[in-house]
């Protein structure tokens, strides 16, 4: 399989990363071993998670995910063989987003040692914290860098703005630069990636890790109309989406899957591996039909005409 480059970082990843918000949340232990398992004999090789992953479940205090990850990594020793993707910055109970040197430095050994390894692939700040200067937490960051507990560094949700002032400030001041974005994007949700992120990542080498790639299950292929929502989790995140456009996007995604064999949410992921700076989509699965069934986008081969017709159809 064709790995695509993590920036300049000398890292590569397969064009698909599984998403480990669910290990220790809705896919347990023996569950979250065997889509681990079935994930990497399928040929990826990347591992994205978060230290607040799953603080937000019932008593969940965060780091849940990183410990069963580190608990595969122990079990199956393939630390060599996979990158892991994690994250620091979350509100961890301080009150608040937290990019503070302080923070950072605490952070990465409580992710070091549930995840049972001594470095960290890439190593992304989770959120923007308005209020540590971000030479600081560069400062911080580089330093991990320069000790070898993590090989590359990345960013998710900052604006172009913060990105480009991040950027700026590595380059003057001989820091360790992010070599990633992290943005909710997708079919359907354009403007949060399209414009000068996406931009500024095309002119910097930035290489894009999308997130929300299905859009919360919108462009999977389940959801016909809204009546199918009904009785679903998602009645209030999906709703509003079956407007005229958000209705002409899955009318146009089943056309264009049935012309390729495919699945909706399999053209929807193959539609993002096309997409300028796009490195590979974040999936995630709680079932081995679900996964193999997720990972065969990467066989899907969309023709220009493909490719024209869905990104038409989902202008806003």
């Amino acid at each position: 399989m064709q790995k695509r480059p993590l920036g300049h970082s000398g890292l590569s990843t397969a064009p698909l990363v599984f998403g480990g918000n669910v290990f220790g949340w809705t896919a347990d232990k023996a569950r979250s071993f065997e889509l681990l398992d079935a994930f990497v004999d399928a040929g990826f090789n990347a591992i994205d998670t978060a230290d607040a992953y799953s603080i937000w479940a019932p008593g969940h205090s965060g780091g849940e995910s990183e410990t069963i990850i580190g608990e595969w990594l122990k079990a199956r020793g393939h630390r060599d063989d996979v990158l892991i993707l994690t994250k620091v910055g979350s509100d961890m109970g301080q009150g608040h987003n937290d990019l503070s040197p302080g923070w950072i430095e605490k952070a990465v050994e409580d992710s070091l040692r549930r995840l049972q390894t001594d470095y960290i692939d890439l190593y992304q700040s989770h959120w923007p914290d308005p209020n540590t200067p971000q030479e600081e937490t560069l400062r911080a960051l580089n330093r991990l860098v320069e000790a070898g507990k993590v090989r590359a560094l990345g960013l998710s949700n900052h604006s172009a703005e913060a990105t480009a002032e991040a950027l700026a400030i590595s380059a003057r001041e001989g820091l360790a630069a992010y070599q990633t974005v992290q943005p909710h994007y997708n079919l359907y949700s354009r403007a949060t990636f399209e414009g000068p992120l996406q931009d500024l990542a095309v002119e910097k080498g930035l290489s894009a890790i999308t997130y929300f790639s299905l859009e919360s299950g919108f462009l999977s292929g389940k959801y016909r109309s809204v009546d199918d929502l009904q009785g679903s989790p998602r009645v209030a995140a999906l709703t509003n989406h079956f407007d005229e456009r958000g209705s002409r996007i899955l009318a146009t995604l089943r056309a264009v899957a049935e012309r390729n064999q495919a699945t909706s949410a399999q053209v929807s992921l193959a539609w993002l591996m096309t997409r300028p700076a796009v490195a590979a989509p974040i999936v995630s699965a709680t079932t081995l039909a679900q996964l193999s069934d997720t990972l065969k986008a990467v066989e899907v081969k969309l023709s220009d005409q493909d490719i024209a017709e869905l990104t038409e159809t989902s202008q806003a």
